[in-house]
């Protein structure tokens, strides 16, 4: 097994590194062996309003910087976080519990956005409008929004603080980020790799905290202009509410409840082979995470039988410990959750083919779990259920599966799988999420948009769509 030390946790406050005094701490655990990895800071009302500070007061020579400038910072911090990549993914891992593989893949994803953002910065275009009369100019021109305050979860704890703030370092905006306490050391890892490579000192600022108390008084301050959040709807409702009090733009990723439709006329054991792996990546803790399985009823039963066969053939461990392919829950919550859940599926007679409870023995761990013929009743059929469990039923008709998957105030992201070029035209036009992949699971790059609609969200991370969420726009008639 291997094992690197884990990283001392403290604030980072207008560029530097705080701890100590009479701040309250919390213990940082390891899901995998429950032991304790560190003591957690929590910052004071008196350190935010330090860090709002500096965010405000390294604004205006940040927004001057050139485009190309800052983004030679970016890729400096993008090329120390893959030198760094056996040190950083182990913290990851230790805090989060995926596998070191899934965290050497995701601190790779937190690098790319870096760069990519590095280029997308210099491309941050206004535009010159046909001239009304002769020595008049009228230019539109694109500008930072301000400083941006960032709150990233705990299941992406490299990639979701990269997608915080690649987008608003690019587009010259400063940053304050609360990354979930659960996870901490990752984040850290990602703030000193940015201030190794030269960012200067007051331009982001980490902090944590109760989270309501952090919310609250960041998005109430004047000073933040820009708010961007990951995590649950109700969290994200009220966050909504605050920034509205002061006209502040808000990107807003919330849950999901992922949708797969496959039809009759795919290769079931290769669809079965990209929907294990990627239902069981981060034991299921993807907001993104494909869910509720409907499968045509002509291969109904073979899907099923194929699905539980390799579900019990996962190796579940501590994630450190090479050949895993599925690590712990991230905290005891999300036990409770599980369990909550499949008790209540159990009641309204879902057929269990594997899994359905927890491992014995030290660590959040819970057993692979493939559930077949769920009512639409059950809790789990209409709450995210954020864990290791995949949810199969059965359709009929095109228009059955599309009812059944669009039936959810979800819309995040969607997938389907079918070899016929029409129905393929036709899912991506009525499904109804913010991303959606057919014959494939991949929807999150750099460059695409990474969002949702309806009660999943508004914006977009990643993608031009991403910068523009950090830009406001002027208009300027110079005669």
């Amino acid at each position: 097994m291997l094992r690197t030390r884990y990283t001392e946790l403290n604030l980072l406050i207008g560029g530097e590194w705080v701890s100590g005094g009479d701040r309250e701490h919390i213990a940082v655990i390891n899901p995998a062996t429950e032991e304790v990895l560190g003591q957690l800071p929590l910052a004071t009302k008196a350190d935010l309003d330090r860090a709002l500070a500096a965010a405000r007061d390294a604004y205006p020579a940040w927004r001057a910087m050139p485009p190309h400038e800052r983004g030679r910072i970016l890729k400096r911090a993008a090329d120390l976080l893959r030198e760094r990549v056996d040190h950083i993914s182990q913290i990851a891992t230790q805090e989060e519990g995926k596998t070191l593989a899934e965290s050497r893949v995701e601190l790779g994803m937190a690098a790319e956005i870096f760069e990519w953002y590095a280029e997308e910065g210099r491309r941050a275009y206004g535009r010159v409008l046909p001239q009304r009369a002769s020595g008049v100019r009228m230019t539109v021109l694109k500008e930072p929004v301000g400083p941006v305050a960032g709150f990233a979860p705990w299941n992406f704890p490299l990639g979701n603080p990269a997608r915080k703030i690649g987008a608003p370092l690019a587009a010259g905006c400063t940053c304050i980020l609360k990354p979930a306490e659960e996870t901490p050391g990752s984040a850290l890892e990602v703030a000193r790799a940015l201030l190794d490579a030269g960012l200067p000192k007051g331009v982001l600022s980490v902090v944590f905290g109760a989270p309501a108390m952090v919310s609250e008084h960041l998005i109430s301050s004047p000073i933040i202009r820009a708010v961007h959040f990951t995590g649950s709807i109700p969290v994200g409702k009220q966050l909504t509410k605050l920034a509205a009090e002061g006209m502040k733009r808000t990107t807003m990723e919330l849950g999901g409840h992922g949708p797969v439709l496959v039809f009759d006329d795919v290769d079931v054991e290769q669809v079965l082979d990209l929907s294990v792996a990627a239902k069981f990546r981060n034991a299921g803790q993807v907001c993104v995470s494909p869910t509720r399985f409907y499968v045509h009823q002509a291969v109904y039963g073979k899907f099923v039988e194929g699905f539980a066969k390799r579900t019990r053939a996962l190796k579940v461990g501590d994630g450190l410990v090479e050949g895993m392919q599925m690590g712990p829950l991230a905290h005891p919550r999300r036990l409770e959750a599980m369990a909550s859940l499949l008790a209540d599926a159990r009641q309204h007679g879902a057929k269990f083919h594997t899994g359905g409870e927890r491992m014995p023995g030290k660590g959040y761990f819970w057993q692979p779990t493939v559930l077949s013929d769920i009512p639409e009743s059950a809790r789990i059929m209409n709450e995210e259920p954020f864990g290791p469990v995949a949810l199969i039923n059965s359709f009929s008709s095109f228009e059955e599966a599309i009812s059944r998957a669009n039936r959810l105030p979800y819309g995040l992201a969607a997938y389907a799988f079918s070899r016929a070029s029409r129905t393929v035209n036709l899912l991506g036009e009525q499904l109804e999420a913010g991303m959606i992949g057919i014959n494939s699971y991949q929807i999150s790059v750099p460059e695409s948009p990474f969002g949702g609609i309806k009660e999943s969200g508004h914006g977009s991370e990643e993608g031009t769509e991403g910068l523009e969420t950090c830009l406001v726009t002027k208009f300027v008639n110079a005669s």
